[in-house]
């Protein structure tokens, strides 16, 4: 929320891929009028019944294709969710979508896992806790250029739930060269406030349409 702040100055925005609500919340708490959504109905569902919700306007979309919406001052799409765009193709349409939908001078933030991840999760990382009462197993490792993540829940009375997330990350170098293309002015910050490409876990980008 306050890297938002600290480059944006309006107040309409769009988050794509906005999860649980968690930022999304927090946005309209400050003031922002935000609309946002998600690919995952079921996320959605979930963000509605918190506190705050209702100051949000709420849409399922797809961030490729933001072809029902209008206009913004800001577009942003944070916690790695770019990262799950995993072909070429898919990063270039929604850096297009984004483009066509942000006034002159609007500005896209989102943020990406740094290449430094794919050393990071070399080998595999393993976790067990307990979350809202419930077992869990949780394993991270990276392959070529993704992340791979596993998860297992324990319910007690019922089969184990599995889930597999599939992340690619991206040359960072590359996704500036397609933003510039795409007709942004960027800015890259590394883990939120440090200019630059530096070694991190994560990449900052303010890009504006001119």
């Amino acid at each position: 929320v306050s890297f938002v702040k600290r480059h944006f100055q309006g107040t309409d925005v769009l988050e794509v891929a906005c999860g649980s609500g968690e930022i999304t919340i927090a946005l309209a708490k400050e003031g922002y009028k935000v609309t946002a959504g998600d690919i995952s109905l079921e996320m959605m569902d979930h963000a509605k019944q918190k506190t705050g919700a209702d100051l949000v306007s709420w849409q399922l979309l797809d961030m490729r294709d933001l072809s029902n919406f209008k206009k913004f001052s800001c577009i942003c799409c944070f916690c790695d969710s770019l990262n799950y765009l995993i072909g070429d193709e898919d990063v270039q349409m929604f850096f297009r979508q984004a483009y066509d939908h942000l006034y002159e001078n609007g500005v896209l933030l989102f943020d990406m896992h740094s290449l430094d991840r794919l050393c990071e999760f070399e080998e595999e990382f393993c976790e067990t806790g307990v979350l809202r009462n419930v077992p869990y197993e949780w394993m991270i490792f990276s392959e070529d250029d993704c992340i791979y993540q596993n998860f297992a829940f324990y319910h007690s009375d019922q089969a184990a739930s599995l889930e597999q997330h599939v992340q690619r990350v991206y040359d960072p170098k590359w996704i500036e060269q397609i933003l510039i293309k795409t007709g942004f002015t960027v800015e890259v910050f590394t883990d939120f406030d440090r200019h630059g490409i530096q070694e991190g876990e994560k990449y900052f980008y303010v890009c504006r349409k001119q």
